[in-house]
Order: C-alpha cells, then sequence, then structure tokens
C-alpha cells in the first residue's frame, strides 16, 4: 500500500498553493498543520525536524522530503499528472511561458513584496522616540524609491500578460497559475490593484475555482500579512 502524501502546511503562507494543486489534480494527501508564532509571525521550531530550514511548505511524497514551492509543484507534476492536465505541451510557447512565471512569481514577484512587508513592520515597531522618526524616514524612502517601483513594474507586467490570455500560460489555466497566485494575493494585500483590472479579474477566477475552495477548507483561515 502506498504511503498518502503528507503536506506539512503552515497557516498563511505558501503552502496553501500545495493543497490547491494536489486538489486539482484529484489526489488524496494528508495535512499536518502549524501556527506561526504570535509574537515573530515566523513558523514553529517544530517544522526543522522535517526539513532543516523549518519553512513551510514541505511535502512528502513516497518518502522523499520536497521543499521550495516551485520544485515541489515540478515534481508533483512529473509523479502525479500523467494526463498532463496542468502543463502545457513540450515544445509550444505556451510551455515557455508556464516555466517563466512558475519562477517569476519566487525570483522576481516576491522579495520586492517580502520587503514591503519588512519595511511596514519597521514603521510600526515599537522603537524609542528619538530613533522612530529616523526609521520611518529610512522605510518610506526606501518604499518610495526602490521597492513600490519593483512592485509597480512586476503588477503592470503581470497585468500586460494577461491582457493577452486569459491566464499566465495561455489560454488554458496550469499549475502556472497556482504558482502565481501566492504573489498576486500578497499584491492584492499590500497595494491598490484597482489599476490592474486584469489581474484582479484573474483573482477572482482562481478563487472561485471548485479546487481552491476546497484547498481552502483543508487548510484552514487563511489571511495574507500586510
Amino acid at each position: 500500500m502506498t504511503a498518502p502524501i503528507v503536506v506539512h502546511h503552515l497557516e498563511n503562507s505558501r503552502s496553501q498553493r500545495v493543497l490547491w494543486l494536489l486538489e486539482e489534480l484529484g489526489l488524496d494527501y494528508e495535512v499536518v498543520r502549524y501556527a506561526r508564532d504570535r509574537n515573530t509571525l515566523l513558523a514553529p521550531p517544530a517544522l526543522r525536524a522535517v526539513h532543516p530550514l523549518g519553512r513551510a511548505p514541505v511535502v512528502v511524497d513516497s518518502g522523499d522530503v520536497l521543499a521550495e514551492t516551485g520544485a515541489i509543484i515540478e515534481t508533483l507534476l512529473e509523479r502525479h499528472d500523467a494526463g498532463a492536465t496542468l502543463v502545457p505541451p513540450t515544445g509550444t510557447a505556451e510551455r515557455l511561458r508556464w516555466r517563466y512565471w512558475l519562477h517569476f512569481a519566487e525570483g522576481s514577484a516576491m522579495p520586492p513584496l517580502l520587503m514591503s512587508l519588512v519595511f511596514a513592520r519597521i514603521r510600526s515597531a515599537p522603537l524609542p522616540f528619538f530613533v522612530r522618526p529616523i526609521a520611518r524616514a529610512i522605510a518610506d524612502r526606501t518604499m518610495a524609491g526602490f521597492v513600490q517601483p519593483q512592485i509597480d513594474a512586476n503588477l503592470a507586467h503581470m497585468e500586460a500578460a494577461l491582457s493577452e490570455h486569459a491566464w499566465f500560460a495561455g489560454d488554458a489555466f496550469s499549475a502556472a497559475d497556482i504558482q502565481m497566485s501566492f504573489a498576486a494575493e500578497a499584491a492584492a494585500a499590500r497595494t491598490d490593484l484597482s489599476a490592474r483590472p486584469r489581474l484582479q479579474a484573474w483573482l477572482e477566477r482562481i478563487h472561485a475555482r471548485p479546487a481552491y475552495v476546497r484547498a481552502l477548507a483543508r487548510g484552514g483561515p487563511y489571511s495574507l500579512l500586510r
């Protein structure tokens, strides 16, 4: 008897995408939930017993411990998507776009969004009164001059891609959309998307997918940090 796929799932994190992927593939899996530390918002030390870095998601499949969302998605698709339902055919323009957006999500989109979260916390951190204005000025200047322009450029790039096709890889939904979901949701939580109607419409479409809804039910409350 084959052991079930196990997802070590951290609340409000990238691991929600893995649950969604498994639901789209119709696979059986188990979820081990972890709560963030209420003060630091970091993953609990218990995750280090599963993977040395103690981060989520971590998936155990056929005895193999898989980490990094993009690598997890590719591995699960290779092993369990025999009909290639979430991967465009090899040698097509759609396959090239699929691979690009699969890596763009974490390689380009997420770093400035993470930086925006860090600087927002610096602004609201309890600091001595004589340090507070200096720290806030540095945070504001860095956000305005460096971080926000990168976020805006990435969002414009995403909006342009969705003006050409309904989904990131082309005219069909794919695993690239699953991978891109966390970055787009993080952007929606931290910046105004009113000027990005196609990206907003894409978010509405993915949130309406039955597999997405089922994944939320399995993973528990999902509210991205602002």
